[in-house]
């Protein structure tokens, strides 16, 4: 990367920092904050990577104290750790307890080790029927899977000629579940056979599979596993009792916190409010509401367990003074590469005290330098706290969502 190269991308980075938006350059750049949380963290992917063997995590902090920034951070370490990475956050569009509407958002915000842009085409496009790849995964689709769809669209997707087909089934792949009666029309166009399914595909109970499906598929080719990010995941609190409990169960399946996990070598972490506990688990007595719920057992021993490590979740704690001149530091280093000046004052000099969130800070340091940049001083300038995210129903409910 030549200087002018360099000064674009820095300009980049102070411009996201000046939004506040946080992405995986910006994560990047401030990766040595929180180096015990990150520790952690890194230390949670090798094991992943070396071991195969899925888990996860869920992370508290409050608004704007830097759970994108972590998680973006994430993001870079496991492509360094040549692992395919998904990032999602939870929305109305995207409610943990449907996983119908969660994998094919999760698939669009999917990128592999190396690539800027997200998808996943590329994988199938490179797929040739009788590859060893592709006939591993035809095997572990047809005897390793609730139901056996997947199978035979692997098998017409490979077999088939037909441009607008492979498009169809390949949408189908990414989340665009396509109806069993056409895939089954398909499939007895190109083999003159009859596709007997096992199961016949319910997307509301077996999108489960797809998921084991990908993260095999990952593994077999050469990736060394999948790290699924969730951001907002507080949003949770605002569904409905039922939706929420099957949301828990849910975070349990990605955290491989249920018996006889489908997953290998996932990853899954969760950015949470720190006020869910006090304000979702206690307030809305979730326990209470799990044990009288008609989960099945399986369901509702999963739930629990997710309960549980959201109770245990560590909290991102405010940085230190020393953590905050540091990444004050890194912020005057980078608009002074940016902009070609040299700004006049140390950084531990810069109002790193100013405003309640992380972001507030950041935000405030990066005004001062424009206005030093431009003007040759800078003015004073006011923050007013914000309250932490609210789990009011009647305020905050999600319209289709609350019981």
């Amino acid at each position: 990367m030549n200087n002018n190269d360099a000064n674009i991308e820095a300009r980049h980075l102070i411009e996201a920092l000046r939004s506040g938006i946080s992405s995986r350059r910006v994560g990047h750049y401030f990766s040595s904050a929180r180096p015990e949380i990150m520790t952690k963290l890194s230390d949670a992917l090798e094991r992943t990577r070396d071991t195969r063997e899925p888990g996860g995590e869920v992370i508290l902090g409050k608004y704007g104290e830097g759970k994108t920034h972590l998680l973006h951070t994430i993001m870079d370490i496991a492509h360094q750790n040549n692992m395919v990475v998904s990032f999602l956050s939870l929305s109305k569009e995207t409610p943990l307890d449907k996983l119908h509407l969660i994998y094919p958002k999760l698939i669009a915000g999917t990128y592999l080790p190396g690539r800027q842009q997200p998808g996943l085409a590329e994988l199938f496009e490179g797929m040739t029927s009788g590859s060893p790849v592709a006939s591993e995964m035809l095997a572990y689709s047809a005897k390793h899977l609730v139901s056996d769809k997947l199978f035979f669209l692997l098998r017409s997707y490979l077999g088939t000629e037909d441009m607008d087909e492979k498009y169809m089934l390949l949408a189908d792949m990414e989340g665009d579940f396509m109806a069993n009666p056409p895939l089954k029309q398909i499939y007895r166009r190109i083999f003159t056979e009859k596709a007997s399914f096992e199961r016949n595909f319910s997307k509301t109970k077996h999108t489960r599979d797809y998921f084991a499906f990908m993260s095999r598929l990952f593994l077999r080719l050469g990736y060394c596993g999948w790290v699924i990010l969730f951001d907002e995941a507080e949003l949770i609190g605002r569904l409905g009792k039922k939706a929420r409990l099957n949301a828990y169960a849910n975070m349990a399946f990605f955290m491989a916190l249920e018996k006889d996990s489908p997953l290998e070598a996932v990853y899954s972490l969760f950015a949470m409010a720190s006020s869910y506990r006090e304000d979702v688990i206690e307030g809305k007595h979730e326990r209470e509401n799990l044990a009288a719920s008609l989960l099945e057992p399986h369901a509702r021993e999963s739930a629990n367990r997710a309960l549980e490590r959201i109770a245990s979740a560590p909290q991102l704690e405010p940085l230190t003074r020393e953590e905050i001149r540091e990444v004050t530091n890194s912020i005057q280093q980078l608009h002074a590469k940016a902009y070609g000046w040299e700004p006049p004052v140390d950084a531990a000099r810069l109002p790193d005290e100013r405003g309640y969130l992380l972001r507030t800070r950041i935000r405030s340091v990066v005004e001062q330098l424009d206005q030093l940049y431009q003007y040759g001083s800078a003015g004073d300038m006011t923050v007013s706290d914000l309250n932490d995210v609210s789990f009011d129903e009647d305020t905050l409910s999600l319209d289709g969502l609350v019981e």
